[in-house]
């Protein structure tokens, strides 16, 4: 595909949408928008978002703007240590009047699902969401069942060193997309936070800016980006590299790369480009590889070894 093929008007017009969507989230999260850019952008790529950072600084408030901006249907599920598989995906039950069972559909049967505190759930719970990440889709009592589109879930982690967490599994990291984290306000926005409304009542006054059927052809319009041989080159460079560092367990993985190329693609996109620029690998890099690279030893910050990653590979 050319450059070319993508036409000016429609980057712009993708631009001025996806701006509109960040600028009215920044009205209710302070202070954090390039964290709101990424998010969007994880969005647009078509990716699940994971949100970790401690409790209280605004990743559900984030998670249900996002929702109501963008349009779409929005479910909140409280993952606790005794949430059960099927409080996420649903349950059979028995109807008397008919005679037969009735399916009661669970959370997941939404366009949103926020999974608030994720790892406070058990790996048996976690693993309900496995199939609805990947394949947009639950098999329940020996059939398929579509989840609606477009199908996103938002997930909330606590610092792993909390009391009653448990670790996301690789295989669960690998399905999110991007891993975000908010930190504490600065002194303005805290100020303004303090001052303000209470953010559930903006939030209720949320009307959407996007409808999902717009959101659905902007991501269409994320697979028309141009991505050029030589920036191809980087990232297998990228890849490359980070499975020959000694520090690592292991590097990124083909399915890695592909989610950073989308990523960069949406990035490219959300800044009226039609075209990857090597910045854009760049900016999308520590939130879509950093959960996805293992150290060796416990304790070494992931952001160290996506720095170490980005200076040993020079763009061509």
């Amino acid at each position: 595909m050319s450059i070319t093929s993508f036409k000016p008007k429609a980057a712009a017009d993708a631009n001025q949408r996806i701006e509109a969507i960040v600028s009215a989230a920044a009205n209710i999260v302070l202070g954090k928008t390039d964290v709101l850019r990424l998010a969007v952008t994880c969005l647009l790529a078509g990716g699940h978002l994971l949100l970790e950072d401690l409790p209280g600084v605004g990743k559900t408030t984030l998670a249900h703007a996002l929702a109501r901006l963008l349009g779409l249907s929005y479910q909140r599920l409280q993952c606790t240590s005794d949430l059960l598989p099927a409080d996420v995906l649903g349950v059979s039950v028995y109807d008397r009047n008919n005679g037969d069972f009735r399916f009661h559909p669970g959370p997941v049967f939404t366009q949103v699902l926020l999974a608030d505190e994720i790892n406070r759930a058990t790996p048996r719970a976690q693993s309900a969401l496995l199939e609805a990440m990947e394949e947009h889709q639950v098999t329940l009592e020996g059939r398929a069942m579509p989840l609606p589109a477009p199908f996103f879930v938002i997930a909330t982690q606590n610092p792993s060193d909390q009391v009653g967490t448990y670790p996301l599994p690789e295989s669960q990291l690998d399905r999110f997309l991007m891993r975000l984290s908010l930190g504490y306000p600065g002194r303005a926005a805290e100020r303004e936070l303090l001052q303000g409304q209470d953010r559930r009542a903006l939030l209720a006054g949320l009307t959407p800016v996007c409808s999902a059927e717009e959101l659905i052809s902007l991501q269409a319009q994320v697979d028309t980006v141009h991505v050029a041989e030589p920036l191809l080159d980087y990232l297998q460079n990228l890849l490359a590299r980070s499975r020959e560092m000694p520090g690592l367990a292991h590097g990124l993985s083909p399915r890695a790369g592909l989610a950073l190329l989308r990523a960069a693609r949406a990035w490219a996109l959300v800044h009226g480009r039609g075209h990857v620029i090597p910045e854009d690998l760049k900016a999308v890099l520590p939130s879509v590889a950093g959960h996805r690279l293992m150290a060796r030893e416990a304790g070494q910050a992931a952001h160290t070894h996506v720095e170490q990653l980005l200076r040993a590979v020079p763009v061509s």
